[in-house]
């Protein structure tokens, strides 16, 4: 008996891991755009995490995903914390998959030709069919799964001595409360902890509001996991873990609280179904009490968000806050990441640039220049460790190519901030004075853009056009300079001096346009 209800879980936890991860493959590139594209105010945030959580079957992957694009800046921090908040109800979807499919109907003789099928379209097809292979095989191990633990469950039953179980009161739910808690911190996912007591309500072993009680502690357990990632990590991360925790939390207190009532109310509304609280009761109430406390957060949104980002406030280099090493094993959300941190980084390289141009004489200061430079190298290691294919099918391998070309270009724009000497003569010629005074300017323009201001972002064509523009200048000027070093209005040396920084303000101007081109959302 035990080790059928361990190869149960076994086999339920390995279905969930092969179908999640492989519904991430196939439609990974899909999710995001959904995230992207429909999260605006927070019900549309909430329904979006619901929407992906329950497609994809997972809550974390759908909470580093939202982490991803805070550090990319696609999504605000209060759209995020709505972002989680659906996506824990999301993956409520799960229970009602289990109960309506695993015990309501016999799925035995479909589940295997399932499996096969599966694999079968693993091994003779490629790309995204080759992994719906592997989530239809997946999704028939749940259920292979499933049909273990009702046997195991079957057998647990004549075992069990309902005077041993903890008493109908309060500090009996507790215990119960932190036996549910456990399960998902031991099974690693609150998905199968969920499953076991559907299996255990089924069989008899257990009541509906014992059920109830181990449910509220896995909703909770999940939150031990969010807390372990956020050990260390950034502060996006350390913030979305916090959002995690008093959301479960304070959902949970509030459900346990209320049990009695709750779990009569949602038996009422499911008698027609249902007419004895059952496993589909368990669903519903499992849905209900994680949708209570998006209706309890939901109006205090932006307020809930504030708060916590004064408990967490921003730490460390700000430069390279965005480079969340728990992003590394997703290359498309790490790649958005390290492509925000590269726009702030220009920002930060273009606003040197333009004070210099400002006073050529001075160099800005080392500090500065130092701290580009070491943010500089912080991405390029960052970049060293994402395992983008050129093949993948999303896009973090042209994403980080992109990102690479404008690191070559950041570091000469850095080289050329720390050049002195010959820069003197920018003030003493006007004509030189002029070029530097219009590439300022497109240097100027270009940065709200790179701050995050898509709607003032500076295309590529009109940064090319001032660089094209800039060296047809230069090519005009160098004759008439040498012309005028040869009719004796200054030294030759004053005229190798003005052509150096003819020739810096030109370089000046290709590696700005090539920068702005290898970060623009339209490359």
């Amino acid at each position: 008996m035990i080790w059928t209800l361990i190869g149960g879980i076994g086999l339920f936890l390995l279905g969930m891991v092969l179908m999640t991860d492989s519904l991430k493959l196939v439609a990974g590139d899909a999710l995001r755009r959904i995230l992207g594209r429909f999260v605006s105010g927070p019900s549309s945030a909430i329904a979006s995490g619901a929407l992906v959580a329950a497609l994809v079957q997972s809550s974390s992957a759908t909470t580093l995903t939202t982490i991803g694009f805070v550090g990319a800046g696609l999504l605000t921090f209060s759209q995020a914390i709505g972002v989680i908040f659906g996506a824990n109800l999301g993956t409520t979807s799960t229970a009602w998959i289990v109960s309506l499919l695993g015990f309501k109907l016999d799925l035995n003789m479909i589940t295997l030709p399932m499996i096969a099928a599966g694999v079968l379209m693993r091994l003779l097809l490629r790309g995204p069919w080759a992994h719906g292979g592997i989530a239809l095989a997946g999704f028939g191990l749940i259920f292979v799964g499933i049909d273990q633990l009702q046997d195991g469950m079957a057998g647990l039953t004549e075992m069990i001595d309902p005077s041993r179980f903890p008493q109908d009161t309060l500090w009996g739910r507790l215990l119960l409360l932190l036996i549910g808690a456990a399960m998902t911190v031991v099974m690693q996912s609150s998905s199968a902890a969920v499953a076991t007591t559907l299996a255990a309500l089924h069989s008899g072993a257990i009541g509906i509001e014992q059920a109830g009680v181990l449910v509220i502690g896995q909703n909770v357990g999940t939150t031990v996991k969010v807390i372990l990632v956020a050990i260390g990590a950034s502060t996006a991360v350390k913030r979305t873990a916090l959002a995690h925790v008093l959301f479960n939390v304070i959902t949970a207190v509030v459900a346990f609280v209320l049990l009695g009532p709750f779990v009569a109310g949602v038996g009422m509304l499911m008698h027609t179904w249902e007419p004895a609280p059952g496993v589909l009761t368990l669903a519903a109430f499992h849905t209900a009490f994680n949708l209570l406390g998006v209706v309890m957060f939901l109006p205090w949104l932006g307020r809930f968000a504030g708060m916590i980002e004064r408990i967490i406030p921003e730490r460390g280099p700000s430069l390279t806050r965005h480079l969340d090493d728990a992003l590394i094993e997703e290359a498309t959300m790490a790649s958005d990441a390290a492509m925000r941190t590269m726009r702030d980084i220009a920002h930060e390289t273009f606003d040197a640039v333009r004070r210099r141009l400002a006073a050529p004489k001075h160099a800005p200061p080392h500090e500065r220049l130092e701290r580009i430079d070491q943010a500089l190298g912080e991405v390029r290691r960052y970049l060293g460790r994402i395992a983008a294919q050129p093949d993948e099918a999303s896009k973090a391998y042209p994403t980080q190519l992109s990102m690479l070309h404008a690191l070559d270009h950041l570091d000469e724009l850095v080289k050329r901030c720390e050049a002195a000497g010959h820069l003197a003569w920018i003030e003493q010629d006007a004509r030189l004075g002029e070029l530097s005074a219009s590439l300022a300017r497109a240097v100027s323009d270009a940065q709200p853009g790179l701050a995050g201001d898509e709607a003032a972002w500076r295309g590529a064509e009109e940064i090319a056009e001032m660089s094209r523009s800039l060296g047809d200048r230069r090519r005009a000027l160098r004759p008439t300079i040498l012309e005028e070093s040869a009719r004796g209005e200054f030294s030759p040396d004053a005229a190798l001096q003005r052509l150096d920084a003819l020739i810096w303000i030109d370089g000046l101007g290709y590696h700005v346009w090539r920068t702005v081109h290898h970060l623009s959302p339209k490359r």
